[in-house]
């Protein structure tokens, strides 16, 4: 009995005082921005007829589907073109801003407010991937997916260096941002522009008080009662979002497969053969041919999808298995991409995969990449600790202490960068 009090204090004690999985939210944050991004790029030439005002989904009509479901949209604001090129802009800015990891507390709503406002525009114009980017876009919201692999997280070691120094360090952008988006939100809310929908002006609101509150407590002492609450309200904020985007990655894959069984033409291992024969998903079609060709390919691809699709959520209690179908269900997206030409829909459901990559080999991308930027390699990218906020400072990583000289690693408030964080283990 007491060992399962012993177990349930430090899984609290866990949940509360730490932000599980900082790699995995970065990749999931770059992943997303970057799927966006690329995908807005690609229809720049064709973004008036996807969501603006020459599309065949014209305004009148999207204002009657937004009043019947309170949907969010920043382009029911005006009908004009000109509104409509701003809001496309912002959306592409916020991506860039997101994929950086620039002010990621602020840019991540910036980039959920752009992703909302195109898809619920015009909502006939997306597929599978574009669902799981609306929904990612809102939990990055409520994720820490900054704290590695940004210009934050740049930020905050340069600060802990100057102040390592004695030096005074100020942030003015941030006061500046806050005030800025404080100024619009209110603005908006007071006129009337975000709709029906309850939830995304609580969630904006929300964001915009706690950074509020962020920038209050960090001008007093280190270490106090209010900054204590607001660590661990953050650190569960940002692991219950961690949890769900976990279960919104096994959802989409268990009732994908079990669907597929309940089909005649997965039963009878024909599925995959038809849509190689479609137009429209063929833009190899010397390649489609050759792979519809071949009946035993089709077939075990057909079987194989399905059972990678329903056993993927159970291979979590087992790491090793459930790294091995993580590669084949990346694989598989990627085949899906060149094959049936739907890069962003495979682009999504990869970066929704990654939350489930494991930690070692995060860390040795991340050596791999510094070794490309010509940086000192075999050290861990620092981690900014669970209570730091945006733009605050990092601890300096200190020296691995030596097996069995008697000290602990690193001096106090130090942390071992060599070796990866083994407690998150996705």
């Amino acid at each position: 009995m007491n060992g399962i009090a012993l177990s349930v204090s430090r899984g609290i004690v866990r949940v509360t005082g730490t932000a599980l999985g900082p790699y995995q939210t970065a990749v999931v944050r770059i992943g997303f921005s970057a799927t966006w991004l690329l995908f807005l790029l690609r229809e720049l030439p064709h973004r008036n007829e996807l969501y603006g005002p020459d599309g065949p989904w014209g305004h009148d009509l999207a204002e009657q589907l937004i009043a019947d479901n309170g949907a969010f949209t920043a382009l029911m604001w005006s009908d004009g073109r000109t509104w409509f090129e701003i809001v496309y802009a912002l959306a592409v800015l916020g991506s860039v801003l997101l994929l950086l990891g620039w002010r990621t507390r602020t840019v991540s709503v910036l980039f959920m407010v752009g992703v909302l406002s195109l898809q619920n525009r015009s909502v006939f114009m997306g597929d599978g991937g574009d669902n799981v980017l609306h929904l990612m876009s809102i939990y990055l919201v409520l994720t820490r997916c900054g704290r590695v692999w940004s210009l934050d997280a740049r930020r905050a070691r340069r600060t802990a260096a100057a102040r390592a120094r004695g030096e005074r360090v100020v942030d003015r952008v941030g006061p500046v941002l806050w005030c800025a988006s404080g100024f619009a939100l209110l603005t908006v809310t007071l006129a009337g522009g975000l709709g029906g929908d309850r939830f995304v002006p609580a969630l904006l609101w929300a964001v915009w008080v706690s950074l509020g509150l962020w920038w209050a407590v960090g001008r007093g002492a280190e270490g106090g009662q209010p900054r204590i609450l607001l660590d661990v309200v953050t650190n569960i904020v940002h692991n219950g979002a961690l949890v769900v985007i976990m279960a919104e990655a096994c959802l989409i894959y268990a009732t994908a497969g079990w669907y597929k069984i309940q089909g005649s033409r997965w039963q009878d291992g024909t599925a995959v053969y038809y849509p190689l024969h479609l137009d429209y998903f063929s833009p190899w079609p010397a390649l489609s041919d050759a792979l519809a060709g071949n009946g035993t390919m089709v077939m075990l691809i057909t079987y194989g999808t399905v059972a990678v699709q329903v056993a993927f959520p159970f291979t979590l209690f087992n790491r090793r298995v459930k790294n091995v179908l993580l590669a084949v269900m990346m694989t598989e997206h990627a085949v899906i991409a060149v094959t049936l030409g739907l890069p962003f829909f495979s682009l999504a459901m990869i970066a929704a995969d990654a939350v489930f990559l494991p930690t070692s080999f995060l860390g040795r991308l991340g050596g791999w990449a510094a070794r490309v930027r010509g940086r000192p390699s075999g050290r861990w990218p620092t981690v900014a600790p669970a209570g730091s906020g945006e733009g605050r400072a990092t601890v300096v990583p200190g020296p691995r202490a030596r097996k069995g000289d008697g000290t602990r690693a690193g001096a106090a408030g130090e942390r071992d960068t060599e070796h990866p964080p083994v407690g998150f283990r996705a």
